[in-house]
């Protein structure tokens, strides 16, 4: 048996997609896109959105999403979930147009608060030429 018979062909396109060296934990979730359970495609992107996107363990405690699996920053998720697809468009043969319209199930987040720059009155300096020592040491 060669090495490329060792995966599926799935696998194997995803390992030529995400083939650089930092790319290998996008590689493993667009591998878990081509092993999925689900039998169709939009099953397959549900499981999409339920690797890569955590929802809080504890009512009402946002903070609580980053418990379990997800694999942290919005940014990451949403890598993760561009992978995934990914994995689910070569185990289902769909056209690249119909895989880069697909977003994720999750409202976007609200926008940052703006905080307002506080000013504080200029502290004037007590030091007169008496504190200091006219000698060095």
């Amino acid at each position: 048996m060669i090495p490329q018979q060792w995966s599926s062909p799935c696998g194997n396109q995803c390992t030529q997609k995400y083939a650089a060296l930092t790319q290998i934990p996008w590689r493993v979730f667009c591998k878990k896109g081509c092993n999925s359970d689900g039998d169709t495609w939009e099953e397959c992107l549900e499981d999409c959105n339920e690797i890569c996107y955590k929802d809080p363990v504890l009512k009402d405690r946002q903070w609580s999403a980053y418990i379990d699996r997800s694999p942290g920053s919005d940014s990451y998720s949403e890598e993760c979930f561009h992978a995934c697809v990914s994995g689910c468009a070569y185990k289902f043969d769909m056209l690249t147009e119909n895989v880069n319209k697909v977003r994720p199930n999750r409202p976007p987040k609200p926008p940052p608060p703006v905080l307002k720059p506080t000013t504080s009155p200029p502290v004037e300096s007590k030091t007169t030429a008496e504190d200091v020592p006219s000698t060095s040491a």
